[in-house]
């Protein structure tokens, strides 16, 4: 684990509504990772350009949206070559939806910058489930799929786009980011904390 504090990132793209979801998500990772775990953390969220040179000071950074995703040749660039050098991505699409504007463009984009087979369903036997909690059955299921939103399908898959035998983009059309965004405090209220499988996910990104 790194010496100094975890920080989330969250990516800020030219195109797209970066900025109009889950807001209170992160904050809740966070906290399960100080009540799990002894990752040192920053508290706050952090946004940083995904065409600015600071995106490499950091091992995570947090994706999503509605709309289109495009991005500009600087964004491509700093994406890929983030990516390759080791970097992770967890991408969440908003609006849990295969055939939806987000899903379409950003698979898009992964096939300019890694190639047309790149992103790839990973299996339920993949590391990132037993990376701290298990999880046999693959990815958790979220309550915006079980009620009928987005397009009306549980996926019982994530993707992603693996570098060297290790992912460096983690793809969800499962709406993780609004599952988690929910004031902390709240988790006392569920019958079990629905956050394990992003603790995966972050520990993952740190090993």
């Amino acid at each position: 684990m790194p010496a100094a504090p975890f920080t989330f990132v969250r990516l800020k793209y030219h195109s797209g509504d970066w900025d109009a979801v889950d807001e209170r998500m992160p904050a809740n990772l966070l906290h399960s990772l100080v009540q799990y775990t002894k990752v040192p953390i920053d508290p706050k969220e952090k946004v940083v350009a995904l065409d600015s040179p600071e995106l490499f000071n950091y091992p995570f950074c947090y994706l999503s949206g509605h709309r289109l995703v495009q991005f500009s040749s600087a964004e491509k660039q700093n994406f890929t070559q983030y990516v390759r050098n080791g970097g992770f991505v967890f991408v969440d699409d908003c609006n849990h939806d295969i055939d939806g504007l987000f899903a379409r463009s950003f698979e898009e984009q992964m096939r300019q910058c890694f190639g047309a087979t790149a992103l790839r369903k990973i299996p339920k036997t993949h590391p990132i489930y037993s990376q701290f909690f298990t999880f046999k059955d693959g990815p958790p299921n979220t309550g915006f799929e079980l009620n009928g939103w987005g397009d009306d399908l549980v996926h019982d898959y994530l993707k992603a786009v693996e570098i060297k035998g290790r992912i460096g983009v983690l793809y969800s059309n499962k709406d993780y980011g609004c599952e988690w965004d929910y004031d902390f405090r709240n988790k006392r209220f569920l019958a079990e904390d629905n956050t394990k499988f992003g603790v995966n996910i972050l520990l993952y990104a740190l090993t």
